[in-house]
């Protein structure tokens, strides 16, 4: 027995060591940053459609080294970007995220995906099922709340806005292109995770009915909203997608957190940022 708890011992230790070196050898693609053990996307996503008989940029979206000059010159198009929600996700991508191969296609696709590049608007107007199905296409995932806060941190904070580096905050304005924000980048190099577009994430929660800032109350630095706490019971509670980081016109930054939304909703203000 004691010779058997040893053997377990050490290949538990065994185990430790493995998952530890491949967190300090891990290359994430060019779309990405570590953090720790997991390649965060840089940028808000943007959703393209790309007919899935064009493997080659399929593959380069799904490798994660794909640019936007590759997206265009590929004949790939933006869906629903910020400033327009237009155009939309096609019909074989619908809100419930239960999508419709391409006809004689394999692996099976809708042909929509979600890329990781600077330069453009991020996509909104989407729901919860449809980002995460996005990302899947993509050979990625839809981050959950741990990675979205881990890759927050360092995130400025300012509360101002100067219109050009800091973050996009508390404004009456729009959204502003992915990455353009110079000074709007976290400890690990992830761009736009304060404002901006909020975040759908992967985690679910009680819809909320109330909102506060609990960073104040916290004795936490900062004025983050948090939307938490829904009236419980059978009958009376809804399932929320937390929603992370504020957007331009919210109390936002890198604590705060919402589950004021069903999953179906979809919003002009509201993106989704992508992992692996």
């Amino acid at each position: 027995m004691h010779y058997l708890v040893r053997i377990i011992g050490v290949a538990a230790v065994c185990l430790g060591a493995t998952e530890a070196v491949a967190a300090v050898t891990l290359r994430c693609p060019p779309d990405s940053k570590r953090v720790g053990n997991a390649c965060v996307d840089t940028y808000e996503a943007s959703v393209w459609q790309i007919s899935p008989t064009n493997t080659l940029l399929v593959k380069q979206v799904q490798a994660g080294t794909v640019s936007l000059v590759q997206l265009l010159a590929g004949g790939a198009t933006q869906l629903s970007p910020a400033t327009s929600c237009s155009p939309a996700y096609p019909t074989t991508f619908p809100e419930d995220g239960n999508w419709v191969a391409v006809p004689g296609v394999s692996p099976s696709s809708p042909g929509v995906y979600a890329a990781s590049v600077p330069g453009v608007q991020p996509s909104t107007c989407i729901t919860w099922f449809q980002a995460n199905q996005a990302c899947l296409l993509s050979g990625k995932h839809l981050l959950t709340n741990r990675e979205w806060q881990g890759a927050a941190a360092g995130t400025p904070d300012p509360g101002t806005d100067d219109g050009t580096t800091d973050c996009n905050v508390g404004s009456t304005g729009t959204s502003s292109d992915t990455g353009s924000r110079s000074a709007c980048r976290s400890a690990w190099g992830v761009s736009d995770m304060v404002g901006n577009v909020e975040e759908w994430v992967a985690d679910w929660a009680d819809r909320a009915t109330s909102c506060t800032d609990w960073t104040t109350s916290g004795n936490v630095p900062g004025h983050d909203l948090s939307c938490f706490g829904g009236p419980g019971g059978v009958t009376s509670s809804l399932p929320a997608a937390l929603i992370r980081g504020g957007n331009f016109g919210s109390l936002a930054g890198v604590f705060a957190v919402s589950a004021g939304r069903v999953p179906s909703d979809a919003t002009s203000f509201t993106g989704f940022r992508c992992g692996r």
